[in-house]
């Protein structure tokens, strides 16, 4: 293009301005170009890890770790029935249908508030206290089964265990149930329903999740070396801490405790039903601490049954032998909780210990659970089916045995947990193993009490005295277990 004759004095501008226009045109048209290619290279890298899941979801080793954390995840449901017939059968018939309603609503309750946000609070990327990333509904970023450094996520602190995301979900989501069943049984035959209902939901939220991401979320108590590899404190003392204040703020049955200080026994309706209740839960351990692999590890899965078994076993005939002695009768209500007592005690442990030191964890958790039962009555502690006995203070025991029994030779033992004190280590795990027990402890007794005490000054958390007498059936669901039959007095 010619500039005019008259423009003379600009023409250097004007080239300069060309030139400079297209010096930005061939700049701007490179950048562009360069973020299509960035963007094309991000592309092409999302389509190769997708295809890399894809391929990994499709190999034979994720695909049987998957079936072995599904089955036995299922497993652990199935003690929901377990919970049920063991809690009616040790109260009273006028009480069966309430006992069973709870236990069958408690897990609708913990599924849809665990998956909302406990999930995210307990797995979620975060500070040592609370999960922070990835909170609701289970839709963070994920990239399972990819493990270790190669996974990309919000809940790095699962990423040891090579199954899909939903898997990790459905496992633990089985345990957080168990955890809010336990407070089922100890608060029995004079709890409202509703009250119960939304105790149920706020342990999903408040108290569940923040102290599993201290223990199992990458929190705190787990940089610090706690172990507890199936849930003796994470599940069964935070059940057992939040049921023994809710023992204490709902106060004991009427006529339980007589003024001249007699201790009234309150005896169980269906002995039949608590027996099979125990079974399905003893059947259910083996998913419940097996599955805690989360993968198939054939020596590790077939050492912690074996252990599991052991306990239970062990614990089951001593504790039959301390009633005997200090009873004067081998009662079979002990002798079940017993059983449960040794299981709850070899769970944080079943890997880390030899078959040897189950049995005496067994042994001396069949003796703790008939002393504690004893013990709760005298200090008017009313749990009509012994779940603190069980469940809290064997879970306590369970955990420090940790501290004492632990060996690296069966499965080795999380980063920074040292051998047990009688296997060629100092005090130091057991230390760590009660800081964990007290910090869990008193997170849940405040935690807990706040949660009771609101309820009790909202909806209220007893029913009246004539409905106690009454039974709970008729007057909290209009209905009764047993249509037609005549109950004798003692025993209705």
């Amino acid at each position: 293009m010619r500039l005019p004759v008259e423009w003379g004095p600009i023409r250097p501008l004007a080239f300069t301005i060309a030139l400079s226009c297209t010096i930005l045109a061939g700049l701007f048209s490179r950048q562009a170009v360069a973020q299509e290619a960035g963007s094309a290279a991000v592309a092409t890298e999302a389509a190769a890890a997708a295809d890399q899941i894809a391929e990994l979801n499709m190999s034979p080793k994720v695909m049987a770790d998957t079936l072995w954390v599904l089955v036995t995840g299922m497993l652990v449901f199935f003690m929901n029935l377990g919970f049920g017939a063991v809690e009616s059968g040790f109260c009273r018939a006028k009480n069966c249908v309430n006992i069973l309603s709870k236990n069958f609503i408690v897990f609708a309750v913990t599924t849809i508030c665990f998956w909302i946000i406990g999930w995210g609070l307990m797995f979620g990327n975060g500070n040592d206290y609370i999960g922070q990333s990835g909170l609701w509904l289970l839709s963070g970023a994920d990239s399972s089964p990819l493990i270790g450094d190669a996974y990309q996520g919000d809940y790095k602190a699962i990423n040891w265990t090579g199954v899909p995301l939903e898997a990790k979900f459905f496992f633990q989501l089985v345990f957080a149930g168990t955890a809010a069943t336990i407070v089922s049984g100890a608060v029995a035959e004079r709890i409202k329903y509703l009250s119960f209902i939304v105790f149920s939901a706020l342990m999903a939220i408040v108290i569940y999740p923040v102290v599993g991401h201290w223990i199992w979320g990458g929190g705190w108590l787990q940089s610090a070396g706690f172990v507890d590899f199936a849930g003796s404190t994470q599940v069964h003392s935070i059940g057992g801490w939040a049921a023994l204040v809710g023992v204490y703020i709902l106060g004991p049955r009427l006529g339980k405790y007589q003024p001249d200080g007699t201790i009234r026994p309150i005896v169980g309706h269906n002995m039949t039903a608590a027996t099979i209740g125990c079974f399905v839960l003893w059947l259910g351990w083996f998913g419940f601490n097996p599955g805690s692999t989360m993968g198939v590890d054939p020596v590790a899965i077939s050492h912690i049954c074996v252990t599991t078994n052991t306990a239970a076993a062990a614990a089951t005939l001593t504790a039959t032998a301390a009633c005997w002695i200090l009873i004067g009768k081998p009662d079979i209500g002990m002798t079940l909780n017993g059983c449960l007592a040794g299981l709850v005690a070899i769970t944080a442990g079943c890997a880390f210990v030899s078959t040897i030191s189950s049995a005496i964890i067994g042994a001396v958790a069949g003796v703790l659970v008939v002393v504690s039962v004893l013990f709760f009555d005298r200090i008017k502690a009313d749990d009509p089916v012994g779940a603190t006995s069980v469940h809290l203070a064997n879970g306590v025991f369970g955990t420090l045995c940790v501290g004492l029994f632990a060996e690296s030779r069966f499965v080795p033992l999380p980063t920074g947990a040292k051998p047990g004190l009688f296997f060629g280590g100092s005090a130091d795990q057991l230390l760590v193993q009660l800081q964990g027990v007290g910090a869990t402890a008193l997170y849940v007794l405040v935690v807990s009490a706040i949660c009771w005490t609101v309820l009790k000054l909202t909806l209220g958390i007893r029913v009246s005295a004539e409905e106690e007498r009454d039974g709970l059936d008729h007057g909290e669901h209009g209905n009764e277990a047993y249509h037609g039959f005549v109950m004798a007095a003692e025993n209705y």
